[in-house]
């Protein structure tokens, strides 16, 4: 049994997760559970150990000097935990670090441990793949689970992916199969432009965290930092047209996907536009509603993709259909 000195009893405790690696494009989900951790202030109160998880030839130690003095920095998976207080308090488990090397069912159960000693309630893992999506439109962002009770009761889809898997995968499965209630957000990444970091991607997924757990968020300068991020891949577009050409082209595809359907709800909505047009002081019945045409889910639609693009610089990533 895991047994935790020095860490108060938690108020409504949701653990958030991400791993470097594979479930990680463009760095955009590990730098979100940085962004609360610093944001925060968290409180580190346990890490796992390294020799029981990591291949150090793949995840090597790196070495610094503190104070005229040698140190070793192993790569690990650290737990913190945020108290926030306010009208809704709602305490945060975050846990960071390097997709496992091996052991991945006894690196689950490890985390488990600590899940069901702190009282945890919901387990959020963050992910990123890469993606066919343009980065000049909204980052889509999927919430799955695997519990089809959860799914209906948080409005998120019922994993049907199958295929190989990361260490986020697995780890929601395990919470599962340990009757844990587990959600992950998943937050498209243009693969064209891959290379970290993406701080549009990582506003997505946090934007989305504020919504799932009902809890605001501090975002600090991501949202500039999105906006300047999106303007030098414009840049970096501009300047080759077989890229740009590949952009608009998924552009394409992407407002095609998301026009609403032509059902008669739509109809009726349009047609109530249309008499609002023609006298907007029509009374109940004949006016319009604003922006009535529905909420849209945000996918991704690779048909738009006709030929390999020409990438702004070589990727450096791989991501999790």
């Amino acid at each position: 049994m895991i047994e935790l000195e020095g860490v108060p009893e938690l108020v409504d405790p949701v653990m958030v997760a991400a791993f470097e690696g594979w479930n990680d494009a463009g760095d955009a989900a590990s730098t979100a559970v940085a962004h609360l951790d610093k944001e925060w202030k968290g409180e580190v109160f346990a890490a796992l150990d390294a020799e029981d998880y990591y291949d150090f030839q793949v995840n090597r130690p790196t070495v610094f000097v503190d104070g005229g003095v040698r140190k070793i920095t192993w790569p690990t998976t650290r737990l913190s935990v945020i108290r926030i207080g306010g009208d809704k308090p709602r305490d945060l488990v975050l846990v960071r670090g390097i997709e496992p090397s091996m052991r991945w069912r006894s690196f689950c159960n490890e985390l488990l441990g600590f899940a069901h000693e702190l009282g945890v309630e919901l387990v959020v893992v963050l992910g990123a793949l890469l993606g066919d999506t343009p980065h000049t439109r909204p980052v889509p962002v999927s919430g799955v689970t695997s519990d089809a009770d959860l799914a209906t009761r948080m409005n998120l889809e019922e994993t049907k992916y199958e295929g190989p898997t990361g260490i986020v995968g697995i780890l929601q499965e395990a919470c599962t199969h340990a009757g844990v209630p587990a959600v992950s957000l998943w937050a498209a990444v243009p693969h064209y432009v891959s290379q970290p970091p993406n701080p549009k991607a990582t506003l997505a997924l946090l934007n989305r965290l504020e919504d799932l757990i009902d809890l605001s968020i501090p975002l600090g300068d991501l949202a500039e930092d999105a906006r300047a991020w999106q303007l030098g891949v414009d840049q970096l577009a501009a300047e080759d047209s077989e890229v740009a050409e590949y952009v608009q082209s998924l552009e394409e595809a992407r407002d095609t996907a998301e026009l609403p359907e032509a059902s008669g709800e739509a109809i009726a909505r349009e047609f109530e536009r249309y008499l609002q047009r023609r006298d907007p002081d029509a009374g109940p019945g004949g006016h319009a509603t604003d922006g009535g045409d529905g909420s849209s889910h945000l996918r991704d639609n690779p048909s738009g993709r006709t030929r390999p693009p020409k990438p702004p610089r070589p990727e450096s990533d791989d991501g999790d259909e």
